[in-house]
């Protein structure tokens, strides 16, 4: 299918007839992306709805009809300025292939303020836009639904809000869910499983006698209860999850800011202040210590100059003492000697010359200190003795001082450490209430939890009961109904349901297990990260997506960038269009968002000119910026451009070809 011709005529900001060719092929070559530029307000959105207005009238989500009627709705969307006699016209020319060939269709729908009976009116034209196909009109639903179902409609037009709430979701929305197993073709075995359920109803009240009929009539009314419940309830459960994700958010919201601004720390206020004081206490210890150090020896620290010079005078004045006290020693043996020497028998000239050898010698020993200084210290043994174990302690007080102060020094630095945490913590009363916020969020998670379990096991209780009254129905059914032929079609059709309760589990995998690969391929050709997820998976029956690493562990989607969900959002929805199989335009409104540059420049490159045979998008002058657009045009991916030029003054709208931007 593709989109060949949009005409819009009083219909919203466009005022007049306004045509834009949404053809992207040429004799050249086929270029995929149709853009149109436009500023915020200035009909990107009512473009994007009138294709989906004229595929699909009065079912058509526009993202601009709220809960109004269709009849609001039309009256809505003509044209402010619009002559009254000129209808609102919208018409969308489109080719598809059929039994082998390309067929074309105009669908013209045209309608005026507050029309009759509240509908617009419908015509298809054919290959000549001149002849209508009648045929066409009473049965256009099932027609559209042949070529794009409504129900998968929003998977190829959709829009970057719808791509944000997808990225922001763990699990997808219903109305995605839906879309997706029309997609995937899992909805047929659904509803072949209600018309067989419907007919072996039919079977058994055409069996039934009147009071069977009855009581028949009274198990399926419970049976149909009871499905209504349980329909209710799983709703309910899908609104308990997301309330429960959404409040485990403000309980990380809450702890992060519990833990910035102090809470953290001032819920260990009483332990630092502890630390405090015995650091405290330590650092006086150590200055006690050096008191006391300083009360002995140390001061002599200060004069290490005297020390040295008294300790080296006293040595000397101690070595003059001792050849004092050796002279007059000497003098008086000398004298026994010679006395000694004078009663021998030697001549007195031998004896003379041994005195005065011993003279001589004693001057000089005597001689080399006699030079020196008077003495002045004057210092006993017994005092230079004292002097150089004083000496000796003061080294060791010294490295002890040293090792004081270091330890004085390390302490003083964990005191400033210890008062700055201090200071840092909440006081009481902040921390007081930050931790009411983390326990009432809490509180409030502990409750939703409790809300989903118990209607988690109500659903349980549930489906037993549905399954009781199921086999309750069965059982009636096999003693009370005999007929063959009916009989022989209840009993197949419960076979024909498991067998298809089979088919449909079979089926779902084999759709999903080739749906995880592509959108896991589509992810990774999109982002720049390459190792960030070796694995995809999705659930059965939320199709929830889950992201391994390389190791096999759970990547969470809370650790993904704004972008990165993004990248994930757009790449779901491509490898669905792949497994699709359907060969459908896709059409992007406001397709960046909050994207980075490389991220953008990614999708610009690789996904745009990839998604589909033909890419429409609606993009305002910072999406697709100035940058973007060359390399679309380098790459020859842009066939057509448009720019919807916005007057304010006017409030409307004109479409100019052949120009972007830039």
């Amino acid at each position: 299918m593709i989109f060949l011709e949009l005409v819009l005529q009083n219909f919203g900001p466009y005022s007049g007839r306004q045509v834009i060719n949404l053809d992207p092929r040429s004799e050249e070559n086929h270029h995929p992306i149709i853009l149109l530029g436009g500023m915020n307000g200035g009909g990107k959105t009512t473009l994007m709805d009138s294709i989906r207005l004229a595929l699909y009238g009065q079912r058509a989500q526009c993202s601009t009809r709220g809960n109004l009627s269709y009849s609001d709705f039309l009256t809505q969307c003509v044209n402010s300025q619009a002559n009254p006699t000129e209808k609102t016209r919208v018409e969308l020319l489109f080719e598809h292939i059929e039994d082998d060939k390309p067929i074309k269709y105009r669908i013209v729908r045209t309608w005026e303020k507050n029309p009759k009976d509240g509908k617009d009116a419908l015509g298809i034209l054919g290959d000549d836009d001149t002849w209508p196909v009648d045929s066409l009109v009473n049965i256009w639903d099932d027609y559209i639904e042949n070529l794009l179902p409504l129900g998968i409609s929003n998977l190829f037009l959709f829009d970057g809000e719808q791509v944000k709430e997808l990225a922001e979701q763990d699990t997808p929305p219903q109305i995605v869910i839906e879309a997706i197993r029309g997609l995937l073709g899992l909805e047929l075995a659904d509803r072949l499983a209600v018309d067989l359920e419907i007919l072996v109803n039919r079977k058994r009240k055409e069996l039934a006698e009147t009071k069977d009929l009855a009581e028949l009539e009274e198990i399926e009314q419970r049976l149909k209860e009871q499905q209504e419940d349980y329909q209710v309830i799983e709703e309910k459960l899908v609104t308990f999850k997301n309330e429960i994700e959404e409040l485990e958010t403000i309980q990380r919201e809450a702890l992060d800011k519990f833990v910035s601004e102090g809470g953290k720390i001032a819920a260990e206020r009483n332990q630092l202040e502890q630390q405090q004081k015995e650091k405290s206490s330590a650092a006086e210890n150590v200055r006690q210590s050096m008191c006391a150090l300083a009360a002995e020896v140390l001061p002599l620290a200060l004069i290490p100059n005297l020390l040295s010079q008294v300790q080296t005078q006293g040595a000397k004045e101690f070595r003059y003492q001792q050849i004092q006290l050796a002279r007059d020693v000497l003098l008086e043996r000398d004298k026994r000697l010679l006395q000694w020497l004078s009663e021998l028998a030697i001549g007195s000239e031998q004896v003379d010359k041994i005195q005065a050898f011993l003279v001589e010698d004693v001057d000089n020993l005597y001689t080399d200190y006699a030079q020196l200084e008077l003495p002045w210290l004057l210092a006993d043994e017994e005092s230079l003795s004292q002097l150089d174990n004083s000496i000796y302690h003061l080294k060791n007080a010294k490295i002890l001082v040293k090792q004081q102060l270091a330890n004085l020094k390390n302490i003083e630095e964990e005191l400033i450490v210890l008062a700055r945490q201090v200071q840092t913590a909440a006081e009481p009363e902040a921390y007081q209430k930050l931790r009411e916020t983390v326990e009432e969020a809490q509180n409030q998670v502990v409750q939703a939890k409790a809300n989903y379990e118990t209607h988690r096991r109500i659903l349980s209780e549930l489906a037993d009961f549905i399954e009781q009254t199921k086999k309750e129905l069965k059982e009636y059914t096999d003693k009370n109904i005999d007929t063959k032929n009916r009989g022989h079609i209840i009993t197949s059709a419960a076979k024909v349901q498991e067998t298809l309760k089979l088919f449909r589990e079979k089926l779902t995998l084999r759709k999903l297990n080739k749906l995880e690969e592509e959108v896991k391929n589509c992810f990774l050709y999109l982002l720049h990260k390459s190792d960030l997820v070796y694995r995809l998976t999705i659930d059965t029956k939320t199709f929830a997506l889950s992201l391994f690493d390389f190791n096999g562990k759970p990547v969470p989607k809370h650790r993904l960038s704004a972008g990165e969900k993004q990248l994930l959002a757009i790449a779901f929805l491509w490898g669905l269009a792949k497994v699709s199989g359907l060969r459908l335009p896709v059409a992007i409104d406001t397709p960046l968002g909050r994207l980075d540059s490389s991220h953008r420049q990614n999708l610009v490159e690789k996904y745009f000119p990839a998604a589909s045979h033909q890419v429409i998008l609606l993009s305002t002058d910072t999406e697709i910026g100035e940058k973007e657009v060359e390399t679309l045009r380098s790459n020859e991916a842009i066939a057509r451009e448009y720019l919807l030029q916005y007057n304010s003054a006017t409030r409307q709208t004109t479409v100019i070809e052949n120009k972007y931007f830039w």
